[in-house]
């Protein structure tokens, strides 16, 4: 087991602290999101808290993406050459396995793809998990969530509609039974858990939910289990919630990304657990406020703002570029002489806003191709954001391309983002004058009042999700000008990956792991307050001062 030699407190000049680092088992892991933010939470002395021991993802394309980044953190901070040169120049990627053999095998042995649930865990998993667990001397932390679709809102009306559909037979509602399996095997000092909103009201039967079965399993309400007490880290009630004799309720189990630097409204149910024995001597009081609150509301804005700007391709007919300023210039004149159900003086500015657009749009001499080329971001991005996000050494973005639309929903794109500019917020069905509505059945109904949303630069985003990779319908880049919905590398970071960060597959697969992960910059600040709550239990364990205030980025 690694140790860490931290420098004392002042007031405590005659000690030495000695910590020791975590090794951290990430299941269900996606593209690594979690991993990433955990995977950069210092130690106190230039070193790392935490150490990714194990990976696991069963998807091919987000286990890629998962296997080079544990390979690049082979590196530290200090990513290979041939890497920026790959980003940088484009071309096939290099054969890390031939260049840097010990690095890629490190990073095979770290990033596993298993399917939990479907492999015997007989077969290799047990002995692994053994393995770190043994070799860490427990100090070992379970993080990730089961796979979502049946605890959102969306699954479960998607799954209204499915014949003879029964929830007590659907395995992804009991997916997290593979979480707890290894829990119990592992026993770590702590775990996080992570899981959609919906998850607190999803039932079996209509009645019996499966947050209360969760959070008993959670627990180690059962014979012979390992038991940990859970922790609300930022409960709505601001009630000291964490070690008193008082359980969390349910909704203080949701942490809200926005209010953590994320520029997007993403809600999730985030339960941490400490195991029972170190919980036991620790004080309330040195776990409040765990997660930091950094009093920074970041917007669409500061990460889309100086982004090279793209184009769109055309889904049907020619795509070259005079064929795509056609087809938009002929969408911008449709929508700036057309009325709309605004207040008289709301149309008067719609009118001028769209008119200008369209004037400035056919000044344009160089029109952005599909693929963008160089980097930038907004110049009033905060700096500890735009730390996390900028890599000086790229010289272009990756995963920075756009998909194709149909000539009929650029209009639809160009009206919503004057609309929104306009009225403050993204148009619904009803504002869209009956010309720019689309061949849809239920566009009249209310059902999907949102279809076409743009994203507001003013303010956090709507939460990313896998449904991006469909039609980008919900996910229309706020510039008018370009008039199309948002890249991968935009989504990306809007999800605050940083820009080194490289997503494998095609562009669907891309927009899908994206959508699937945990913000790594929200995960920075999950591991940092796990941290917290570990350095207190060691303070009494080992007989050592709690840790000053941990180093933030800059």
């Amino acid at each position: 087991m690694d140790l860490i030699i931290i420098e004392p407190l002042p007031e405590t000049a005659e000690s030495v602290r000695f910590l020791p680092t975590y090794s951290v088992v990430d299941i269900f892991a996606g593209p690594g999101g979690l991993a990433e933010g955990f995977s950069s939470v210092p130690a106190g002395n230039g070193e790392r808290a935490f150490h990714i021991a194990l990976s696991i993802e069963k998807e091919t394309t987000a286990h890629s993406t998962l296997r080079l980044r544990s390979f690049l953190r082979q590196f530290g901070d200090d990513l290979p050459d041939e890497y920026y040169n790959f980003i940088n120049t484009g071309g096939d990627e290099p054969d890390w396995e031939a260049i840097y053999p010990e690095q890629w095998a490190a990073a095979v042995e770290e990033a596993w793809k298993l399917e939990l649930g479907e492999e015997d865990p007989e077969e290799r998993l047990n002995d692994r998990l053994d393995t770190i667990r043994w070799d860490s001397d427990g100090h070992t932390v379970l993080i990730g969530g089961p796979p979502c679709q049946a605890y959102s809102l969306v699954g479960r009306a998607r799954n209204l509609g499915i014949k003879d559909y029964k929830a007590e037979e659907d395995p992804k509602h009991f997916l997290y039974e593979e979480y707890i399996r290894i829990l119990d095997r592992l026993q770590p000092a702590a775990f996080v858990m992570e899981n959609v909103k919906g998850m607190l009201s999803s039932s079996i039967d209509g009645e019996n939910r499966i947050f209360d079965q969760v959070l008993r399993d959670l627990r180690g309400e059962r014979p012979g289990a390992t038991t940990y007490r859970l922790i609300a880290l930022d409960p709505r009630s601001r009630r000291q919630l964490d070690l008193t004799p008082f359980e969390p309720r349910a909704s203080d189990f949701i942490v809200r990304a926005e209010d953590f630097g994320v520029p997007q409204a993403r809600h999730r149910v985030i339960i941490v657990g400490l195991r029972g024995d170190l919980a036991k001597d620790v004080p309330p009081s040195s776990l409040a406020e765990l997660m930091v609150r950094h009093n920074l509301k970041t917007t669409v804005g500061h990460v889309l703002d100086g982004m090279p700007r793209l184009r769109s391709g055309l889904s049907r007919g020619l795509d070259g570029k005079d064929e795509w300023k056609q087809a938009v210039e002929a969408a911008m004149t449709l929508v700036a002489d057309m009325e709309t159900e605004l207040p008289d003086k709301e149309q008067e500015d719609f009118a001028t806003l769209a008119t200008e657009c369209l004037e400035a749009f056919k000044g344009l001499n160089d029109v952005p191709g599909r693929e963008g080329n160089g980097v930038g971001i907004a110049d009033d991005c905060p700096a500890d954001l735009r730390s996390w996000l900028v890599d000086p050494k790229l010289e272009t973005l990756p995963n920075h391309t756009t998909r194709g639309h149909m000539a009929s929903d650029l209009a639809r794109y160009f009206f919503a983002t004057i609309f929104a500019k306009v009225a403050g917020r993204s148009p619904k069905a009803s504002d869209y004058p009956e010309e720019l509505a689309p061949e849809h059945a239920n566009w009249t109904t209310g059902k999907f009042a949102d279809r076409f949303r743009v994203q507001l630069s003013g303010g956090p985003s709507t939460t990313v999700t896998s449904h991006i990779s469909k039609d980008g319908h919900y996910f229309i880049h706020p510039d008018p000008l370009q008039c199309r919905s948002l890249s991968v590398r935009e989504a990306a970071r809007l999800q605050t990956f940083p820009d080194n960060y490289f997503f494998k597959g095609n562009r669907t697969q891309q927009y899908v792991q994206v959508g699937n992960a945990v913000p790594p910059l929200l995960a920075r600040w999950i591991g940092e307050a796990l941290w917290t709550i570990l350095n207190a239990t060691q303070s009494d364990e080992e007989g050592v001062t709690e840790a000053g205030a941990l180093d933030h980025v800059e």
